[in-house]
C-alpha cells in the first residue's frame, strides 16, 4: 500500500445536502498527492447515512467512512486523529468544500518545508447569495509570542479549519476538548502556534461557506462554551508559558461573548459579559465597537 502523506477528515453531522460537495471536492484530487479521505458520521439523524452509502458507490474504493455515536465535533475530530493513515491532517467541514489544486499545492509545500508543523493556506469565504471573499495569508509574526497574540487578541492570525494542516506530532500536548461543543479549535490552534514550526501557504486551500444556522452562530453554544476555553487554551499542558496573556483574552472572550447576546437580543447576559470584561481588564471600555452596543444597552 502507498504510504499516506495527508489525511484530509470530513466530520459528518446533518449535513446530507451539503456533504456530497465536500467530497466530491475532496474525491477529484486524491491523485494528485499521497493522500486519503476519511469522513466520520457523528450519529447523524437525516439522510446523511445513505447519501454516504451513494458516494461509497459512485467512487468504489476511494474512501473510506465511519460511524459514531454523537458526540460533538471534538469528538469526531479526535476519532480522526487515531484513525487517520496519514502524517497530515486536514479538517474540512461538511458544508465546505476543498478548493482546486489545494492537496497537490500541499504536497509540494510539505516538500519544500520538511520542518513545518503547521501549514496556514488561504480561503475563499462564499456567502449565501453567491458573492466570494479571497482571504489571502500574511506572514506570520517571528516568535511564538507574537503569534499567539496575533490570534488570540489582536486578530492578525486568521485561522479556518479546512484550510490549515496539521502534522500529527501537534497533538501531543492536547486533543480537542470534548467538553467544548464550539471554540473548540482555540486551544489546539493556540498551542501548535506557540510551540511548533508554522509555515504559510498563500493559496486558496478551501472554500468556506457562510451560513446563518451554523454552530459559530449557535448562541446555546457559545453560552455553553462560556469562560471555560480560557482555562483550557492556558492549561499547563497546552500553554505552559505566555501566561500573562490570559488575563487580556479573559477579558476578549467576554467581550465576544457580550457580542454574541448581544446580537441575540439576549440583553440580560450580555450587560453581564461585559461587565465582567471591564472588571477583568479596564481598557475593555476603550474597545469603541463594544462600549458603543454598551451604551444602547442602557437604553433597552
Amino acid at each position: 500500500m502507498t504510504e499516506v502523506l495527508i489525511s484530509v477528515v470530513i466530520p459528518a453531522y446533518n449535513y446530507a445536502k451539503t456533504l456530497p460537495r465536500a467530497v466530491n471536492s475532496v474525491v477529484a484530487q486524491l491523485r494528485d498527492a499521497q493522500a486519503e479521505l476519511l469522513v466520520i458520521d457523528d450519529g447523524s439523524t437525516d439522510a446523511t447515512p445513505q447519501v454516504l452509502e451513494q458516494l461509497l458507490v459512485e467512487h468504489a474504493g476511494c474512501f473510506r467512512v465511519l460511524r459514531k455515536s454523537n458526540g460533538g465535533l471534538s469528538s469526531v475530530r479526535n476519532r480522526g486523529i487515531e484513525e487517520a493513515r496519514g502524517q497530515y491532517l486536514i479538517f474540512l467541514d461538511a458544508d465546505d468544500e476543498m478548493a482546486p489544486g489545494a492537496l497537490a499545492a500541499v504536497a509540494q509545500h510539505i516538500a519544500s518545508h520538511p520542518e513545518s508543523r503547521f501549514i496556514i493556506g488561504g480561503h475563499w469565504s462564499v456567502f449565501s447569495d453567491g458573492r466570494r471573499v479571497q482571504h489571502r495569508v500574511k506572514p506570520l509574526p517571528a516568535t511564538p509570542r507574537e503569534r499567539v497574540r496575533g490570534y488570540l487578541l489582536d486578530k492578525t492570525v486568521t485561522l479556518s479549519n479546512g484550510a490549515c494542516v496539521m502534522h500529527r506530532d501537534v497533538f501531543a500536548p492536547g486533543n480537542y476538548p470534548e467538553h467544548l461543543r464550539n471554540v473548540e479549535d482555540i486551544p489546539v490552534f493556540a498551542q501548535v502556534l506557540a510551540r511548533f514550526p508554522c509555515s504559510v501557504l498563500d493559496q486558496p486551500l478551501a472554500l468556506i461557506y457562510k451560513h446563518d444556522d451554523s454552530m459559530r452562530h449557535d448562541l446555546k453554544q457559545s453560552l455553553a462554551a462560556g469562560v471555560g476555553v480560557v482555562d483550557e487554551v492556558f492549561s499547563p499542558a497546552r500553554l505552559p508559558e505566555l501566561q500573562d496573556l490570559r488575563q487580556a483574552f479573559m477579558a476578549q472572550r467576554c467581550l465576544s461573548l457580550f457580542r454574541d447576546c448581544y446580537t441575540a437580543g439576549d440583553y440580560v447576559n450580555a450587560r453581564a459579559f461585559y461587565a465582567q470584561a471591564v472588571r477583568t481588564d479596564i481598557r475593555s471600555l476603550t474597545r469603541w465597537t463594544y462600549t458603543r452596543k454598551a451604551i444602547r444597552l442602557l437604553f433597552k
